[in-house]
């Protein structure tokens, strides 16, 4: 057969196969995000993004409100084919790897989002090579504002919160422990229970962020809040290896590009959005506390006397030192 032929057939070939090579890809995330939320809203944004360039027949699945179980159960769903990824804060990324967990588990660590975006900055390339070693695909970090008390009754000091039940994840039992021994009374529970354990008196306490606790409507049955800024909500988006490496090259670099700008516009909307959240639930009869300078000292020794037993149980000793040191540094050039 003449090559001029040869080649005329390889031509027609490719494309009477090309659009088969182009994988039709079903993504199915899962998140505790509420429905029609920023977060969700941010997905959606991708997912279409990166339905164009995968191909006509491929989509994106999002199971919000925690459809899918907790964060840990999201994981599992993972990690055996039920979910291709999810939208998870530091809570279902530990279950990945333990090391996130210095994001978000110090108390008072942090002072601003400048100090937090150094750190995981400083932290991500090995945090996400860690991921990928275990079989994740890091494609953006994002998080929720700061972790507030909301309460039935009036709280302002360490010790106003000890007679109340509190609200703590489920599946951390060293969490529970440290709580424990500090003379607090956790009560572990998925995220979904949260609401109607508040209105039944099961707790008494949860610390959310006010963007999440207006979503959900926690504001109702615990409306008073401590302005205290405890803890970032700290979070990333992640899809499994296999569910990565079954896409296309356009389809992976569509991903992660448009994942990149949803968790830069789920970071500035949700930084900016929490006043406007603490406002709404004052409308609604929210009352907001201020803890007083001498409260606020009892919370930071409070939070320096957990220092010790989280570090090497809840965050790995060698994550924890780094933590402090980059946070010395940045606090040294930025006085």
């Amino acid at each position: 057969m003449p090559d001029r032929i040869r080649r005329l057939l390889l031509i027609l070939l490719l494309l009477a196969t090309g659009p088969a090579l182009a994988e039709k890809v079903t993504l199915r995330l899962g998140t505790l995000a509420p429905k029609n939320s920023l977060y969700h809203r941010a997905l959606l944004e991708m997912g279409e993004a990166w339905r164009v360039a995968q191909g006509d027949g491929s989509k994106l699945i999002v199971f919000t409100d925690g459809a899918q179980g907790g964060e840990a159960d999201t994981v599992k769903r993972m990690r055996i084919g039920q979910l291709n990824g999810g939208l998870l804060s530091v809570v279902g990324l530990r279950e990945i790897d333990p090391s996130v967990s210095a994001l978000q588990t110090l108390p008072l660590m942090f002072r601003s989002w400048d100090e937090v975006d150094y750190v995981r900055e400083q932290l991500r390339p090995a945090m996400e090579q860690r991921f990928f070693d275990k079989g994740y695909v890091v494609l953006s970090w994002g998080d929720a504002g700061w972790v507030r008390f909301f309460s039935q009754r009036p709280a302002a000091a360490p010790e106003d919160f000890k007679s109340m039940k509190m609200f703590t994840w489920a599946g951390e039992p060293e969490q529970m422990e440290v709580m424990k021994a500090l003379g607090y009374q956790p009560v572990s529970l998925e995220t979904a229970d949260i609401l109607p354990a508040l209105q039944t008196g099961l707790i008494e306490v949860v610390p959310a962020t006010p963007y999440y606790a207006l979503a959900a409507q926690f504001n109702g049955p615990a409306p008073y809040m401590l302005e205290l800024n405890w803890a970032p909500i700290v979070g990333a988006l992640v899809v499994t290896r296999k569910a990565w490496e079954g896409m296309s090259p356009a389809g992976q670099t569509a991903l992660r590009e448009a994942a990149r700008t949803a968790g830069e516009k789920m970071r500035a909307q949700a930084r900016t959005e929490v006043d406007e959240a603490v406002a709404a639930m004052v409308k609604r009869g929210l009352k907001v506390t201020r803890p007083n300078a001498e409260q606020m000292a009892a919370w930071q020794a409070l939070a320096e006397s957990v220092y010790p037993q989280i570090r090497g149980r809840l965050v790995p000793a060698e994550t924890f030192d780094t933590v402090t040191r980059l946070l010395a540094e940045y606090r040294a050039r930025h006085k």
